[in-house]
């Protein structure tokens, strides 16, 4: 199980934080950089992954966040609001 640590507050945008996610977590080239495609991806490789969340951000990227945190709990993984 990967453990990984967001921060929000440090991506402008989702697509940022998307592209955070493809390297924390490996992701292939193909990587969609949105919700679904990250549920695709985890499916794939089949390990969950524990998520800390230090700060949602804002805006956009606030959201985007909690679509990755829900994908993430329907993976198998866990999330902590820290």
């Amino acid at each position: 199980m990967q453990t990984i640590m967001i921060d929000g507050s440090m991506y402008a945008s989702p697509r940022e934080l998307h592209l955070a996610l493809k390297k924390m977590l490996s992701l292939p080239e193909y990587y969609g950089l949105n919700a679904d495609a990250l549920n695709d991806c985890l499916g794939e490789k089949k390990e969950a992954v524990n998520l800390w969340i230090l700060n949602p951000g804002e805006g956009e990227t606030s959201v985007s966040l909690s679509r990755v945190a829900m994908v993430i709990r329907d993976q198998g993984g866990s999330v902590k609001e820290l």
